[in-house]
């Protein structure tokens, strides 16, 4: 199995000035085609780090793709870095000079001399044209080693892996047809070690694989197998996947693209209720949510100010009544400096609850924790309603 390593290079990326949304896109490409992805680093605009970057990634990995620095000025630096890998120099190619000279006079646009600087590339190298850029790229090989360095336009580099990365890298590496697939299950109301605790068997198996990933009051369980056709990736993943869902139970609330939001919705309308939300201190996030499934059944405002518990008691009384809801909930989020509050409030036919939870996590998350929890909270409710009513 071949293995692959993404370097992105300019200095831009490091200093935060754009996002790195090439190597996401490399990283799933090289995902379907079967070659597995071991590492991505990024590099600024300088040739001896980009240099010792590529030899030490050529080490470890048999196939390194780079992004950026393929352009026409001084800081783009990767041709050379790349020809001191191989301790080659660069050399000028002409059908690469009349490749850009032709695709600016179909612009109408006059080439300046540092456009030739980009028909230059490593002596050996094998010339990739570009026809949706300006920028060529090229690939070389050493043995069973190869650097394939593509524009960092990412359109452009969307284009070549499509057009040109696909071919190559299945011929060279006599890949054969891979399917890798993916199984989501989410959680709420068990944070990711608890999860672990429960599942961490599973996370030592090679394939499929079991990950973990945690959010803002939710933890999401990933299988993943790889194979050579859908239906046996399924096959492998469905094992594992009743192990999970037999360990965790009510805890799992959703699967792949289900969301809790999608969810409690769904148990709103099933038990046929109506919700009044007041929410205070956490950018209205459940409100929202649930008002885009449910605009008829779901009705709110935005608390500016905190009130006590006796105040929102009869606030959410008073509004429940005043839009006829069947069900009101009362969000209230304070945050100090070491931790956020929430408390929730429920009210409804013989239903008189208020719950604490409580966040250590980073405060810009607090709105997204309290949304998960309060969400979490409702659908446990409504589930319990559900099962009296049965």
């Amino acid at each position: 199995m071949a293995v692959a390593e993404i370097v992105t290079i300019g200095t831009e990326l490091l200093l935060g000035e754009i996002t790195d949304t090439n190597s996401k896109y490399i990283a799933r490409f090289l995902r379907d085609i079967g070659v597995d992805l071991y590492r991505v680093i990024t590099v600024g605009d300088n040739p001896a780090r980009i240099t010792a970057t590529l030899q030490e990634a050529l080490m470890r990995a048999d196939i390194v793709i780079t992004t950026g620095g393929l352009g026409p000025t001084v800081d783009d630096p990767t041709r050379q870095a790349v020809a001191d890998v191989f301790n080659v120099p660069l050399v000028f190619k002409e059908e690469l000079w009349q490749e850009i000279l032709q695709r600016f006079q179909r612009f109408q646009r006059e080439p300046t001399e540092n456009n030739r600087r980009q028909a230059y590339i490593p002596a050996g190298a094998r010339a990739v044209s570009n026809p949706v850029g300006t920028a060529p790229a090229f690939v070389f090989e050493l043995g069973l080693k190869t650097i394939i360095s593509l524009p960092g336009v990412p359109r452009e580099m969307e284009y070549l892996m499509q057009n040109v990365v696909y071919d190559y890298l299945k011929e060279r590496y006599k890949l054969q047809e891979t399917v890798i697939l993916a199984h989501v299950v989410h959680t709420i109301a068990k944070g990711e070690s608890s999860i672990d605790e429960v599942v961490g068997e599973l996370e030592k198996l090679r394939n499929p694989t079991v990950g973990l990933l945690a959010h803002p009051g939710q933890t999401d369980i990933r299988i993943t197998a790889k194979a050579g056709s859908v239906a046996e990736a399924r096959q492998m993943i469905a094992p594992v996947l009743a192990e999970i869902r037999n360990k965790l139970g009510d805890h799992i609330y959703g699967e792949n693209d289900e969301t809790l939001d999608g969810k409690v919705a769904e148990l709103l309308s099933k038990a046929g209720k109506s919700l009044a939300i007041i929410e205070y201190g956490s950018e209205s996030e459940t409100l929202s949510k649930l008002r885009t499934h449910l605009p008829e059944k779901v009705t709110g405002e935005p608390l500016n100010v905190n009130l006590s518990d006796e105040g929102l008691q009869t606030l959410l009384q008073e509004y429940r009544s005043q839009h006829h809801a069947d069900l009101a909930l009362g969000i209230r989020l304070t945050r100090d400096t070491e931790k956020s509050q929430l408390t929730l409030d429920l009210l409804g036919e013989g239903i008189n609850k208020q719950d604490n939870f409580y966040y250590g996590g980073p405060g810009g998350d607090s709105s997204r924790w309290a949304a998960a929890q309060a969400l979490g909270y409702l659908r446990r409710e409504l589930m319990e309603m559900g099962k009296e009513d049965a």
